[in-house]
């Protein structure tokens, strides 16, 4: 694909055929079906990260959610983000997800996997193992627990950028970091070729309109936004994707809101987004996280278990929860 993307896709040789980093698994561009540029201007669902009665991880269930979404038409997958519970898995955990994933893709689409954790060692820790398990890229936020200022986050990201040779996606979610990444910290950032660009959670469109701002100086640098309620608004104003948890569920839907914005067909892109609203009251019952892997399991992928201390959604819950896919039409007749 030609455009802004090809600029962050010369780097790709360079750490592909790396030997500086053992485990590395050696892929060569051609193989692979996708680009840089394509990937990240589609929907890159968040991940939940399936695991079985025994907390382990079900990497059957990972392999069906993963052929669920690619027949869908994403562009690319997420894991161990917030929908993955990244922050509370183990290491080993987070490592099965990974590899599951990896494999599950079979480079049809890339695998970005999360390392939010909120100290800078673990982070870069959590990098390399990715690395190992052949993601395809990282994505690193703010460190958190402790107040950070913009230099700290920066040096943050830089290490996680020095402890692997796969580009990072950012990730502003000051939600769960309590910190913003503001546009002059990713505008930094962004001057690394590898930092390929942000995804933005905040709900704070003034924020995201900050990320378009950076964009403008560094045109290859995508711009994806995370909050359902502002995808249409975020990709009619000039975004590059979405990266919405709601496309566990409903990949077609998603996919099918970013196709009418690239054709500026602001109409579709209304009634998608009422569509979308409606889809999102799955995430009134109960926590929204064990809501949304219900919501998956009741499409039969997986248990719905969340990663403790959460509880798995009760029957009123679930009940609930059938009720909102079927009047979306994804479940059949008779399904509780």
């Amino acid at each position: 694909m030609a455009g802004s993307g090809d600029v962050r896709e010369s780097m790709r040789p360079a750490w592909e055929l790396s030997t500086a980093f053992s485990g590395l698994t050696m892929r060569s561009v051609t193989d692979r079906s996708w680009s840089w540029a394509q990937a990240l201007s589609g929907v890159v669902p968040p991940l939940v990260s399936p695991l079985d009665d025994a907390g382990g991880v079900d990497v059957a269930a990972v392999a069906q959610l993963v052929d669920h979404v690619v027949s869908g038409g994403v562009s690319g997958l997420f894991v161990l983000g917030g929908c993955g519970e990244g922050a509370w898995l183990t290491a080993p955990q987070r490592s099965a997800v990974v590899r599951a994933a990896v494999r599950a893709a079979a480079d049809r689409v890339p695998v970005l996997a999360g390392v939010m954790l909120p100290g800078t060692a673990a982070a870069a820790e959590a990098a390399r193992q990715a690395t190992d398990d052949g993601a395809d890229a990282v994505v690193a936020g703010s460190p958190y627990y402790f107040e950070v200022d913009g230099a700290a986050q920066r040096r943050h990201v830089e290490a996680v950028l020095a402890a692997t040779p796969l580009p990072a996606l950012l990730y502003n979610i000051p939600q769960c970091t309590h910190h913003v990444l503001a546009a002059e910290t990713v505008a930094t950032l962004a001057r690394d070729r590898r930092v390929l660009g942000i995804k933005d959670s905040a709900g704070d469109f003034a924020v995201f309109l900050g990320y378009l701002g950076v964009r403008r100086a560094q045109p290859a640098f995508r711009v994806l936004q995370g909050n359902e309620h502002l995808a249409a608004a975020s990709l009619l104003q000039g975004g590059d994707g979405l990266v919405p948890g709601l496309a566990n569920v409903a990949p077609a839907l998603l996919v099918a809101l970013r196709e009418a914005a690239a054709k500026g067909d602001a109409a579709a892109c209304a009634r998608l987004q009422v569509a979308l609203e409606d889809l999102a009251t799955l995430h009134e019952q109960g926590h929204w996280l064990p809501a949304l892997k219900a919501a998956v399991a009741a499409l039969g992928i997986g248990t719905g278990r969340p990663a403790p201390p959460l509880a798995p959604a009760g029957e009123t819950e679930r009940r609930a929860i059938a009720a909102v896919l079927r009047r979306h039409g994804l479940l059949g007749d008779g399904t509780v």
